[in-house]
């Protein structure tokens, strides 16, 4: 069973939940917290095959009926009650993460293999009641969040240079979102700013409150 408990979320993540609605607040921290949990093991794995050992052990984790998972670990827990039924694009999220745990550098194939995964999450929020356009939005703001984040977190200047143009290959967003999801735009807005700034931190520099607060109003 994995020991670690839930780690602090980064204060963007702590922002976006602050503007979530109450129906998708508690399914979207327990998905933030998981994948907090695996940028861990990536981060701190030096050894890939012990890396992908620890990720196994979610991957496996996620596959049973919740019944029949270990008990204790919060996040785990918490997945159980929210993500009940739902567990593949979770599964999905720990083999995009496997992707930069073995890449020997992380290439344009590398970022897409990651962000997908990544950006599925924010799509499945929805719970299959988001119309395509919705979906797809909800996709892309996810997959943008997921390699700026992943940009500003990297060491290697080539690597980080490679996430962030794909994340800018997806274009400025577009269109405002339903009230619902006035955290995703928050998400996107920081996301999309960090992005155009070369991989910086989300939260880096006076700018980065207002422009959640402006994407918390439009939405866009």
């Amino acid at each position: 069973m994995q020991s670690d408990s839930a780690d602090q979320l980064p204060p963007e993540a702590e922002l976006a939940l602050a503007w979530s609605a109450p129906p998708v607040r508690s399914r979207l921290r327990s998905a933030l917290d998981l994948d907090r949990r695996l940028a861990r093991i990536v981060a701190h794995t030096h050894e890939p095959m012990l890396g992908q050992m620890r990720l196994a052990w979610w991957r496996d984790a996620l596959g049973k009926p919740v019944a029949e998972r270990p008990r204790g670990d919060a996040v785990l827990d918490a997945l159980g009650v929210h993500w009940q039924g739902r567990e593949a694009l979770l599964t999905a999220l720990v083999d995009g993460w496997e992707v930069l745990l073995t890449a020997e550098r992380v290439g344009a194939a590398e970022a897409e293999q990651f962000a997908g995964p990544r950006g599925a999450v924010f799509t499945a929020l929805a719970d299959d009641r988001a119309t395509p356009p919705l979906a797809v939005r909800l996709a892309v703001a996810g997959e943008r969040w997921a390699l700026a984040d992943a940009a500003a977190g990297v060491s290697d200047p080539a690597e980080r240079a490679v996430l962030v143009e794909a994340g800018l290959a997806r274009g400025r967003p577009a269109g405002r979102l339903p009230r619902i999801w006035r955290g995703i735009a928050v998400l996107e807005a920081l996301a999309w700013r960090a992005l155009e700034r070369g991989g910086r931190p989300l939260m880096e520099g006076r700018g980065a409150p207002l422009a959640a607060l402006k994407a918390a109003i439009f939405r866009a």
